[in-house]
């Protein structure tokens, strides 16, 4: 009997150590107190887990009799662990609670606006490019932000000239003198300095780069029509910075970058420098370059002052020069005969001195006074022909910014003075004075609903040689954002805009501006536009986050500038009766899995119609589809892997004619051991190239002439270099 006993205990004793029990769980947000579907709990040592359902709600079984700890995790929230004994007394759901994660987005704060809002609760709809795509854009084209801008969804690089590669940037299918760009808020890259705009901007020491897509005059006026591309620039920070770039590609460019930045006491400062050098590449061999020979300096240095009481004062300035010879590739290696007489030579200096002063109120409201003062100068070069100016622009901005409690109210004035000189003839003369006046105030009506309203005034002055006009501009605006739910928000927001007439259009920029007539009795280009975009993000099982956005524009001007014949052998401009309309959408979609493996996919539809066109609406050199396709896989401060798809839709050129649809391929890789490292960048690796459907270049060939350019014309590019970060 006393045996049978001690083996029932036993086998009791046995059947308690290895029985299996369970747990539920209703796992929360501790800032929301929702439920979070999705998350997940393990028990690592066991090798169990277990997904939480819609409600939050999940059960772990087969749990062994002990001491166990178990694991909470959920994508957008911070990973905690408990340990519990088994069995457990509790039959309730035991409670957990998650704290959320700062999500990247969040943290993005916003100048354009001026309001340094987070991107989340801004009303006016901003796209940012940061961090890691800045990163990976300066692997690929260290000298300049073209890279960056032709990857981004609604956004083209036009190449201008077959030569030279000169391009512009398009927004929303409109000509590139519709889209304004701003480097940290000034507008220094307009008329004769927009040519060459996005070519002698280095992305080396950007912090992000921010688009505003349709109209945005209220803070910007004339020329904001398409929108608004801000380069913002980095600021010092109590830890020191040094990066370093080193980079070469098989088409000949050599590329050399550094940018330090430091921030001690009172006193900060920063500095870029950048070289960059070019040998003529002439892929097809027609004799042609695809790309010239030149080189570019850009150095820029700011100083920093902090005295305290929440003043800052910021004085700096860039200097870029550059030259460039493209055309006949004997020419350019000076064996020029009869024969091969061909060149065009492009040589620039771009000088912008800037002064900030900045005191901050101890309620966050605060004064700021901005003032620049841009040179360009200019000296186009062809066989027999030679366009050479000087561009002066002076920009003033003194605005003052109050919080309330549910306001921000920007109110503030700004000058811009502008003036261009030809040299020799003085021909295209031509200088404006604006004068503005502007209100806007952020409302955040509920947590639910924020709407920034906005109006200005702008004064213009414009004149030349031949005629001489003033006009007063009245600008509303108003944008709007709805928070519908945790997961799905929309904006909608819309407004008036004008661009002052002008000679510097993509059209005149292909042609070097040879024989335009100076501008007479022309008017300014006035445009209405709207966007309106939903936003839905979720996470599924835990691992993967999606989103998308869907966005729709439409945008009319009306008094286009257009461009047309007159004498023989002379073009003049003109505002047409009938006017440009643009309208579309893009669409954004964004898998992320596990934070490694990214999927980035994009598609913009835009028709854009020119209605004074006799016969082909449709505006020249516009894609109507574009499909931008990137797939990232990371592993941070490690390496990166990154493929890239794009499709370009079919376009139609001046004369008319019809181009095909073309893919694009890319691969990058990237290396890091702690403080360096080693990149190769694969771009166009199908070579994809116009010359491979056509020569660019037409007969004679002493004096030819160029197709437009609706396609690549370097072709397949591999570049790789060193980065170093201390």
């Amino acid at each position: 009997m006393k045996q049978l006993i001690i083996t029932v205990v036993a086998l009791c004793a046995i059947n308690l150590l290895y029985a299996q029990h369970s747990i539920t769980l209703l796992i929360k947000s501790s800032n929301k107190k929702t439920p979070l579907a999705g998350a997940t709990v393990s028990i690592k040592k066991q090798g169990i887990a277990a997904i939480a359902d819609s409600s939050g709600l999940v059960t772990v079984l087969n749990i062994p009799a002990g001491t166990q700890l178990l694991e909470f995790s959920h994508i957008s929230h911070t990973a905690k662990s408990a340990e519990y004994r088994f069995p457990l007394l509790q039959q309730q759901p035991v409670e957990i609670y998650l704290d959320e994660m700062e999500e990247e987005e969040e943290e993005v704060i916003i100048t354009s606006t001026r309001t340094s809002r987070t991107i989340a609760n801004t009303p006016t709809r901003v796209e940012t490019i940061n961090g890691e795509e800045l990163d990976e854009k300066n692997n690929m084209r260290p000298a300049n932000v073209s890279m960056l801008l032709h990857e981004s969804t609604g956004l083209q690089v036009q190449q201008t000239s077959a030569t030279t590669g000169n391009a512009g940037i398009r927004m929303q299918g409109l000509d590139g003198r519709y889209t304004q760009l701003l480097k940290n808020g000034y507008p220094n890259f307009g008329n004769f300095a927009g040519g060459l705009s996005i070519l002698e901007i280095p992305p080396l020491d950007l912090q992000q780069v921010e688009i505003i897509k349709g109209p945005a005059s209220t803070l910007f006026g004339g020329g904001a029509i398409a929108g608004v591309i801000n380069f913002v620039t980095k600021t010092p920070k109590e830890k020191a910075v040094y990066d370093f770039i080193l980079n070469q590609s098989n088409i000949g460019q050599s590329n050399i970058g550094a940018f330090a930045a430091h921030k001690k006491g009172k006193l900060g400062y920063t500095l870029l420098a950048a070289l960059n050098w070019q040998q003529v590449y002439d892929v097809d061999r027609d004799d042609f370059s695809e790309v010239p020979k030149g080189n570019n300096f850009t150095i820029s240095p700011s100083l920093f002052y902090y005295p305290g009481g929440g003043t800052t004062i910021m004085l700096g300035n860039s200097l870029t020069k550059s030259s460039s010879m493209g055309g006949d590739v004997q020419v350019i290696g000076g064996k020029a005969d009869a024969y091969h007489v061909y060149f065009e030579k492009n040589e620039t200096t771009r000088n912008t001195t800037v002064l900030e002063l900045e005191k901050q109120q101890h309620n966050g409201s605060n004064i700021k006074l901005k003032q620049s003062y841009s040179i360009f100068n200019r000296n186009i070069s062809t066989p027999g022909y030679t366009f050479s100016g000087s561009n002066r622009s002076s920009f003033t901005d003194l605005s003052w910014l109050q919080r309330g409690k549910q306001h921000v109210f920007i109110s503030g004035i700004n000058i811009l003075y502008d003036q261009f000189r030809q040299q020799n003839t003085g021909l295209q003369n031509a200088r404006s004075f604006t004068a503005g006046l502007y209100m806007q105030d952020t409302w955040d009506i509920t947590e639910k609903v924020k709407l920034e309203s906005g109006i200005r005034f702008d004064n213009v002055t414009y004149h030349t040689n031949n005629f001489r006009k003033n006009q007063v501009f009245f600008l509303p605006r108003v944008s709007a954002l709805f928070k519908l739910s945790e997961k799905i928000n929309s904006r909608i927001g819309g407004g008036l805009g004008y661009k002052i007439p002008s000679i510097f259009t993509e059209q005149t920029e292909a042609l070097q501006y040879r024989d335009i007539l100076p501008l007479s009795n022309v008017t300014a280009e006035k445009s209405a536009g709207i966007t309106a975009d939903i936003d839905y993000k979720t996470t599924i099982a835990g691992v993967l986050s999606f989103s998308i956005n869907q966005l729709f524009f439409y945008t009319a001007i009306s008094n286009p500038l257009v461009l047309q014949p007159g004498l023989p052998g002379t073009l003049y401009f003109a505002n047409a009766a009938k006017p440009v309309n643009s309208k579309g959408f893009e669409t954004n979609l964004k898998f992320i899995y596990k934070n490694d493996l990214k999927l980035f996919v994009g598609y913009t539809h835009t028709a854009a119609r020119a209605n004074y066109q006799p016969v082909n609406k449709v505006i020249p050199l516009q894609p109507q589809n574009k499909l931008n396709l990137t797939l990232m896989y990371e592993k941070e401060d490690n390496f990166k892997l990154g493929l890239e798809a794009y499709l370009t839709g079919n376009q139609y050129l001046y004369n008319n004619t019809r181009t095909p649809s073309f893919w694009e391929l890319g691969f990058m890789a990237q290396k890091t051991f702690q403080k360096i490292s080693f990149f190769i960048n694969f771009e166009n690796f199908t070579d994809q190239r116009q010359s491979r459907y056509k020569t660019v270049a037409n007969a004679p060939h002493s004096n030819p002439g160029f197709d437009d350019i609706w396609n690549h014309t370097e072709g397949f590019i591999c570049n790789g270099g060193i980065k170093l970060k201390l």
